[in-house]
């Protein structure tokens, strides 16, 4: 009898605790849904000269899907640069503008330019619930044309290489064969 009530306490004791933990996670969750949505859609990557990295961006894909099917909006996007030499260093959002200077960056959307540019405050409201703010990054807000469903953003540097970020308008791992392997 004691054995019965002791268990009877103890698992008392562990489902109170992990319900309590279970809505205060509920809770914060909520609280930031747009936050964790946008980290969803969020990609980094560097540029690098052996193991320093030269230029770091990150970008968010902006975007609320929408039930027409002739949807034909720009891509934008929330991007982040952190040059290693900031004071030199310029992102170009213009393949056309890239010339031999080490210290120009493109970013393009398979090839197309950007469509508009707009350089952010850090305390911009857009930047609110985007991951991977920093004080010593720039940030803008960048619209390419109408792409297809799944694209890819490509940063490079004519000394560095390139690098690229992959999104889609679902989520990635609906083109992808790796999980039903």
């Amino acid at each position: 009898m004691k054995l019965y009530l002791w268990s009877c306490v103890c698992v008392a004791l562990f489902v109170s605790c992990s319900s309590k933990e279970e809505q205060g996670l509920l809770r914060l969750y909520k609280n930031n849904v747009n936050y964790h949505k946008y980290l969803q859609k969020t990609e980094k990557t560097e540029l690098k000269d052996s193991n320093s990295s030269m230029a770091i961006v990150t970008a968010t894909y902006i975007y609320t899907p929408i039930l027409n099917r002739n949807d034909n909006r720009d891509e934008v996007f929330i991007v982040g640069v952190l040059f290693e030499n900031s004071d030199t260093s310029k992102i170009l959002f213009n393949k056309n503008a890239t010339s031999v200077d080490e210290n120009e960056y493109t970013l393009t959307l398979e090839g197309k330019n950007a469509t508009k540019v707009t350089h952010l405050n850090k305390n911009d409201s857009r930047l609110k619930n985007i991951s991977f703010i920093t004080t010593w990054g720039e940030y803008y807000e960048v619209a390419y044309p109408h792409s297809g469903k799944i694209f890819t953003l490509v940063f490079e540097n004519s000394k560095y290489g390139k690098q690229t970020l992959p999104f889609s308008k679902v989520s990635k791992f609906v083109y992808t064969k790796k999980g039903f392997k």
